[in-house]
Parts: structure tokens; sequence; C-alpha cells
């Protein structure tokens, strides 16, 4: 299946989310369907293009508006020159020759050509080319990117919201104040006397109707959306206010007529600024909203801003001269030679081909000093030349870069949803109807017992009017929205502000579930260690040289990419040894290799390999456990061949040191004050494993394991018992995230040590880019945090309508005290909504690393499980 992430226009609450989703699960081809009402974006995994088709057409049949990014990059170029209709016919025709032209459309009256072009197949400056070899002048370019795209699309939204907003307040606040101000009888204020209420009714009543009606103008949307989805059977948000307001209009209407029909005491029954001020509020309520949800992507916003705009590539010119070229980075294409200065950034990833210098890659690793480059060596979009003049062939441009990895990673993750939300997704499809329920149940109830003299009314108030307070006010103060956004915007700023911090979380359920950890396996080499062990000694037996042995050694390790084999081949090189070649090679996996080397055959691995093939270890024994008990990996050499020897023989050992990542011990106590047991896997004997392991904190070790039995060991984990017999431990697994694949997936989250360009490793729930041990306890206290400010959401959302709701319904007056105003419902109802948007953005204020230091992390949410 394929799948796309598509711009939703015209949600307003979750009721909007659900319906989406429902409709769009009902079509046959649809694989899945998940609507983020906080990004406005919809993921959908569907069996082909035709099905693509109905699903767009389905979004808007239901009254949204769907927006599809074209594959392709978009660009507007505005064209000089055009005189009539044969020019842009022309204009168009030509552009249509050119091969990887996806859409091309020429618009005479703007003078402008919409395009849309394959960059890895054409370059805008040959789109310009062919305009101006047709005849006419191709001036500047306006690119229209995605990113970009959803700014300004945004941005218009919340223009549009805050000039309807500041229309509706303009005519609310003089509505409201000529509604209430004749009620005022303990205070004098100016009142224009031909609007007297008792003097002159009817002109009362129409300047209300007057200065309602521009409100309405302003809140048209709540109207055409809300009745929409009221024929539809789907009611939302909108349908809620439209029926609310509309009651209020409606009633007033009726006592402007009696008015007019002679009835003057019908003045004291208009609502119109009731309906007024809802709008008005409502109004507010979205336009802060808008603004918040504008807030939570500005991770991605930032991600995207590191990228350079442009690039300067080489090309050959007409007389076989090389010339530099400044062109958009979008245009770059693989196999490009691009100069970068000093100071500049790399445009895209590719392969150095000429030129020294130092990069900054702390964007990507974390690591503030520069790296070292040279021809061959790889160099990464978005990271900073430093100081050499380089030139390097572009690999991978457009989505395949690093950084684009990252962004496609994290835009991913913020549209994901958490297991936690799906009581908040359930409650959202039923929750409208229901309430239009309880407002119409309650309004009747009301209305009976006012009628039957069963409770006393407020004074003035006939039992229509009364009702009618009670049945506006329930539809008014129902929220779906705030249960629609406790999560997703929580899920949207807790994982932007991980990727701001190097820690790239894969999706809502990952960033759940990593709360929950009890225990936590990290794999010793690469992870714990540096990964760049060294050579320490070198011990051998009386029959064979030491440089002899580490030669031989070397050569049959030359072939192998194992950490410790590079280590001895590096060792080799260092001593000015040369490296020979081999006749044969073998890898045997968990045990070591075997190589034949000019008749020679050397056996290099472990105490295993040699017990394998009976090989008697004699004195190298006690050698070997000396050098584990220091924490060093002792590495066995035997030979069959050498100096005229038959038979296998032991000829010594190679001890090879890998040093302890300085934050390792630091993130091992961390995580034992949070209550996690840390336990360590390794492929290496027992002593040296214990060594490591004395030496960061770890009581817990799983030594000897092979790379395809850690999975094994990961399940034997959480089929431990907990404190209770229902519950098992929770397991995370940190490795490199290569070797480590299977143990990764298989446990509860699996989190990869990378260098920060391995962030599409598949098999890792979390991906930690600055290969810091500290990211650990920094992700699963991102997660705590996350989490509890969901539930916090979450909470606020339901408690708000589970008080709220009856409150409005007249609970409180039955009981003697005061009905809620319409009014006061109203505001209550747009500030829930913003509540949860602002408690979601507090994580952005979130320190990590001053958390993770400053104080003794105490287990938020979980109870520790321990694996025993």
């Amino acid at each position: 299946m394929e799948s796309r992430t598509l711009s939703i226009g015209g949600m307003t609450c979750a009721a909007c989310a659900a319906r989406i989703e429902k409709t769009l699960r009902k079509l046959e081809g649809v694989g899945a369907a998940t609507v983020n009402l906080a990004s406005e974006k919809l993921f959908v995994e569907y069996a082909d293009t035709r099905t693509l088709e109905r699903i767009k057409e389905a979004v808007v049949k239901i009254g949204y508006q769907v927006t599809d990014r074209p594959k392709g990059v978009a660009v507007i170029i505005p064209i000089g020159g055009m005189t009539c209709a044969a020019c842009s016919a022309r204009v168009e025709k030509a552009l249509l020759k050119l091969e990887g032209i996806e859409s091309t459309g020429v618009n005479l009256a703007t003078e402008k050509a919409a395009v849309v072009y394959n960059p890895q197949v054409l370059r805008l400056s040959a789109i310009r080319e062919a305009i101006e070899k047709a005849g006419y002048q191709a001036l500047e370019a306006a690119k229209d990117g995605g990113a970009d795209e959803d700014k300004l699309r945004k941005e218009r939204e919340i223009k549009i919201l805050r000039t309807k907003f500041i229309v509706a307040l303009s005519f609310a606040l003089p509505l409201l104040y000529i509604a209430m101000v004749p009620m005022i009888t303990w205070v004098t204020l100016p009142f224009p006397r031909a609007l007297a209420p008792m003097n002159f009714p009817l002109i009362y009543a129409l300047a209300e109707l007057i200065l309602v009606i521009p409100v309405i103008i302003a809140g048209n949307r709540f109207y055409t959306a809300g009745f929409k989805n009221l024929i539809h059977r789907s009611p939302n948000m909108d349908s809620l206010i439209a029926i609310g307001t509309s009651s209020a209009i409606i009633y007033s209407l009726y006592n402007v007529w009696q008015i007019a029909a002679g009835d003057f005491s019908a003045v004291e029954s208009l609502y119109f600024e009731t309906a007024g001020v809802i709008i008005a509020l409502i109004l507010l309520g979205k336009t802060l909203e808008a603004v918040s949800k504008g807030r939570t992507s500005e991770a991605i916003k930032r991600l995207m801003g590191l990228a350079p705009k442009t690039a300067i590539i080489i090309e050959t010119g007409p007389s076989g001269e090389t010339l530099e070229k400044e062109i958009p980075i979008d245009e770059v294409i693989p196999g490009d030679i691009i100069l970068v200065k000093p100071g500049a950034k790399i445009p895209v990833d590719g392969i150095v081909t000429q030129g020294r210098t130092a990069i900054d890659e702390s964007m990507l690793t974390g690591e503030s000093m520069p790296v070292d480059k040279k021809a061959g060596d790889p160099v990464y979009g978005a990271t900073i030349n430093a100081n050499g003049l380089i030139r390097f062939r572009a690999e991978k441009v457009g989505g395949d870069t690093a950084l684009a990895q990252i962004i496609r990673l994290v835009e991913d993750a913020q549209g994901s949803k958490a297991p936690i939300a799906q009581l908040a997704d359930i409650v959202s499809g039923y929750f409208v109807p229901i309430v239009c329920a309880i407002a119409l149940a309650a309004g009747i109830a009301w209305f009976a017992a006012a009628s039957g003299g069963l409770v006393s009314l407020p004074a003035g108030q006939s039992a229509l009017e009364f009702s009618l307070t009670i049945f506006i006010s329930v539809l008014v103060i129902a929220c779906p929205c705030a249960l629609g956004l406790a999560t997703p915007t929580a899920i949207m700023v807790g994982t932007g502000k991980g990727a701001e911090n190097g820690i790239l979380i894969k999706g809502g359920e990952a960033l759940e579930t990593a709360h929950k950890i009890n225990a936590i396996v990290f794999d010793k080499t690469g992870t714990i260690t540096e990964g760049k062990p060294k050579v320490t000694d070198v011990i051998a037996a009386p029959f064979v040289e030491e440089s002899r042995l580490v030669q031989l050694a070397a050569s049959a390790e030359k072939g192998s990419e194992h950490p410790l084999g590079q280590a001895i081949v590096q060792d080799a090189q260092n001593r000015g040894l040369e490296i020979l070649n081999t006749d044969s090679f073998t890898a045997i996996p968990g045990r070591g290799i075997e190589a034949v080397i000019q008749g020679v055959t050397v056996l290099a691995g472990n105490r295993k390999l040699m017990d394998e093939r009976n090989i008697p270890l004699e004195d190298l024994e006690a050698e070997s456990d000396r050098l584990a008990g220091e924490g060093k990996t002792p590495m066995y050499i035997a030979l069959d061949g050498h100096g005229g020897l038959a038979g296998m023989r032991a000829a010594g050992i190679l001890a090879v040191a890998d040093v302890v990542k300085k934050n390792s011990k630091e993130a091992v106590k961390i995580l034992g004050r949070m209550g996690i047991e840390v336990v360590m896997i390794t492929g290496d004997n027992k002593k040296t494993a214990a060594a490591i392991a004395r030496q960061v904190g770890i009581d817990r070790v799983l030594a000897e394991v092979l790379p395809q039995d850690k999975a094994a060991e990961i399940k034997k984990l959480q089929n431990e018992p907990g404190v209770s017999p229902k519950h098992h431990p929770v397991i995370a697994m940190t490795g490199d995230g290569i070797n480590d694949a299977p143990a990764l997936v298989q446990a509860d989250i699996g989190i990869a040590i990378g260098s920060g360009t391995d962030v599409a490793l598949e098999s890792a729930d979390i991906v930690l880019m600055h290969s810091d041990l500290m990211d650990v306890p920094r992700a699963i206290t991102l997660s705590k945090r996350t989490i509890r400010t969901i539930k916090q959401n979450l909470f606020w959302a339901f408690g708000y309508n589970t008080l709220g709701i009856p409150i409005a319904a007249g609970i409180l007056y039955l009981f003697g005290g005061p009905l809620l105003n319409p009014i006061f419902a109203a505001a209550a109802m747009s500030m829930s909504s913003v509540s949860v948007l602002t408690n979601a953005l507090r994580l952005k204020g979130f320190n990590l690393a001053r958390e993770v230091k400053s104080r003794e992390i105490e287990t938020l949410e979980n109870t520790p499980i321990h694996c025993r």
C-alpha cells in the first residue's frame, strides 16, 4: 500500500476528525486513516491512485477542504511580453515539451505560469530558458514550498479569524451595552433616549437586530458548516453553536414581530446580545486556538530552516572552462559537483572529491568539535564548513538527505496517535449528539416543570425563556475541541522538544510506552563504551615474535568489520607493519575468524573458538583472566604452519580495550534513581563484561551472548514476573541499531544510538542522534512529562464537560443556586480549548538537561517493576 499526508481544512473540533476517519475507513482500498486535529493533517494508506482520488472526493463531500501537495516542485513564474491568448498557448506548448514537467498552466490575465516539475529530471533554469527561447521574459520565480505553504495557510487563517473577531466585537460590545444598561438601575450610565426600550421598543429592538447582523455574518461559518453537518447526521461543535445562537435569534425575531404587532412587553424577551456575544467570544477562542496550534509545529519549521537555500555548482563552459553557478537547492541533482566556501553550509549530502576541511556536524551528532574531512569522506546537508574550501559530489538530495529524513520522522511522529487518546476519540464520535439530546431533554424538562408551577422562575422570565436559556447554555458550554486537542497538541510539542534535543521519537505509541519502562538493557560496545577499541597488550608465545604475531593477526582481521579486528589492523599500521594478502578468509559468527596467509593458518577469536578447536591454552589462560579482570577483551591467536610447526597451537593474546563514554556512569546512576533497573548485554567474556559493568555501576550483566541470541535474552527478561503475576516488566533495549536490530524489535521500546545519519533505522522506536547515554534518561523524562501533560489535558477536558454541562442544564438552580448565563457558558467553552493548548505549550519551556541533572528524578507515572 502507498501512504500520503494530506492537509485538511474546515475542521473545528474532535467530532470533525472522528467523522473524517469514520468516513474514510469505510472506503474500499483504504488501509488506515488517521486525522490529527492540531496539525490539521490526514495520514492515509491506500491501494492505488484511484483510491486516493476517492479519498479526496469523500472528504470534500462531507464538507471539508483537502489539499494534496504535488510530488513535484510547484513554482509560479511571472512572464513578460505576452499580448494575447496565442502567446500563453505558445508558452504552455514550449513548457510541455520539456521532460520532467508534470503540469503547467499559463494565465494571460495575471501573466504568470503555474508549473509543477520534477527537480530530479529538470532544473528551474531550463524552464526559464524554454520560456525565453519562445520569445518571452521569464521573471523571478516564486517557489511553493511545503512548509512555507502550510505557514502561509495558517497565517491567512489567523488573519481571517482575527478580522472576523474584531468585526464581531465591534458590534457585539455596543449590542451588549444597549441590552444591559436599561437593566442596571443602581448606577446611571449614558444611554441614548431614542433607544429607551420602554418609550421606543420597536426602535430599540431594530437597533439590536441591526447590530447583531454583522456579528452573524462574521460567524457565518458556524452556520454553514454546522447546519450542513447536522443535515448529514454528523453534528460537530459548529452545529452546537449554530443551534444555540439560532434559537436565541429566532426567538428574538419572533418578539420583534410581537412588538411590531403592538405587544410592547415582548421588548423584555430579546436575546440578540446573547447570540452576538457568544459568537464574538467563540471567534476569540478560535483565534487564540489557531495561534497556539501554529506554535506547536515550530520545531519542524526550525529544522527546515537549517538547510541553505542555494548551492554553488561547478559546470563546464562552452570553451571547456570551469564555471561557478549559484542555483536554488531544489535544483541540485545527484552527481552535481558542488563548491562550498569556508563558513558556508553544506547544501545536500555527498562525498568530498577535492580539498580538505573541518566540518561542524553538531546539528546532527551533538559533537562540538569539527570533524576533519578529505577526499572520499561523506558530508551532510545543513552542516557547516568551518575553514577549508572543498568540492563534493551530490549523492542524496531533496527528501533523501539526512536532514529531510529527520524532518519526515518528526512529522510522522507528530501526526501519530498515542493509545491514551483512544478513549477521547471514542467519546468525540458520540459527544455532540449526546449533548444535543441533553440540551433538548433539559429544555423540555424545565419548560414542563416551570409551566406546571413546580419551580419558581427568575423575575421577568417566562417558562419558554427560562427553558430556552437552559437549552442554549448546554449547547454552548459543551466543548469537544478540548477533547480533540488534549493528546495531539502534547504529542506535537513533546516530539518537537525531543527533536530539538537530538531525541527522535517515532510516534505517539513509543512516546507513551517509554514512560512505563522498568528495565533498560544496554549493549556494551558503542553504547556504554566509545566503540573505538585500541590494542593495549600483546603477549606472544616463545615460538613467535611479537611483531610477527601482530602482523599475522592484523592481516587476518583486515577482512573483518568487527571493531576489535579494526583495532588490531590500526595497531599494526601504527607499528609500520605490512598487511599481508590473505589466501582465504572465513568469519565465524560469535567466535572469531579463520584465515590462510602465505601458507600459515591463522585462527583469531575468543575462548569458545579455542575450546571448539581443542587448542590447549597452557600459560595463556592465566594471562587472559588477568587482562579480562582489568576490563580488557583478550583475543586468542592460534597458528598452524608457522616456523615449520605442524598442528594448530596457541601463539599468543592480543588484548583490546574500549574506553567507557564519559556520561555512561552518570546515566546509569540517574536511571537507578528513576526506579529503572539497568542491565548490560554483550558478546564479551564474563570477566571483561563484569569489569566494564563495575566501572559504570551496573549490577546485572548478560555476557557471552551471540548477536543472534540477544533478542531471546530480551524475551526472557520480558517474561520475568514483576511485582504482580499479571504485570511483566516493560523492557527497553539500547544499541547501535545495526547488529542489535533483532533485539531492538523484540524490546517494548528500541532505542538506537546513532550518529544522527542513521535516523531511518526501522528497528528503533527512538533514535538518539548525539550518541550520548544521558539522552536515555532525558527521553524517558520527556515521555513522563508529555504523558503527564496529556493526562492533565484529558482530565481538564473530561472534567470541564462533566461539570459544565450539568451546571448549564440548571443543576445548581434546582438546589437554590444561580442559573448559568449563556454568555458565560460561551466564554468558558472558548477558554477550555485554549487552556488545553496553553498547557501543552508549557512543554516548550521544559529544560530536559536541567530536569535530569538537577534533582533526584522520581518515578512520575509507574511503580518500579524490577527484573529478577
